[in-house]
C-alpha cells in the first residue's frame, strides 16, 4: 500500500467535510479515525490520486477492503461500488430516518456489502441528529 501525502489526507478530510464518504456518519465524537480510502484499491491499479480517494469510516472502509465488484441483492447484477468522485450519493441513496436506502443497483449493493444499517451504524446516526 502506498503511503498516502498529508495534503491529500488533509483534502480528502475537508472535502468529506469530516463524514465518511459511504455512511455519512460524522468523524467527530468516533473513537478510532477515519481510514483514507483508495476507491478503486491500490491493490487493484488504483493510484493515490485525490481522485481515487475518499473518506472512510473503519467499518466501511474494512468491509470494503479490496473488493471492486458487488452483487445487487435485487437483481443479482455485479456491480460497482458507489464511487464518491465520480457519482452523486443523492442519485444512489435516500434517507428514511436514520436508514440509509439504497437506489439503483449500486446503491443497493454498496448499502447491503458495506452494511449500511446496522444496529450499531442506525444508534450512532440516531444520536447524531
Amino acid at each position: 500500500m502506498s503511503a498516502i501525502p498529508v495534503s491529500l489526507r488533509q483534502l480528502t478530510i475537508q472535502r468529506a467535510t469530516n463524514r465518511c464518504e459511504y455512511c455519512g456518519i460524522s468523524q467527530i465524537g468516533q473513537v478510532a479515525t477515519f481510514h483514507i480510502d483508495h476507491i478503486v484499491p491500490s491493490a487493484g491499479g488504483g493510484e493515490t490520486t485525490s481522485e481515487n480517494l475518499a473518506l472512510a469510516c473503519v467499518s466501511c472502509s474494512l468491509r470494503k477492503g479490496a473488493r471492486q465488484a458487488i452483487k445487487d441483492p435485487e437483481t443479482g447484477q455485479e456491480v460497482s461500488f458507489f464511487n464518491p468522485r465520480q457519482q452523486i450519493w443523492k442519485e444512489h441513496f435516500s434517507w428514511d430516518g436514520v436508514k440509509v436506502v439504497g437506489l439503483p443497483a449500486t446503491g443497493r449493493a454498496t448499502t447491503k456489502a458495506l452494511d449500511l444499517n446496522r444496529a450499531t451504524m442506525l444508534a450512532n446516526r440516531a444520536e447524531e441528529e
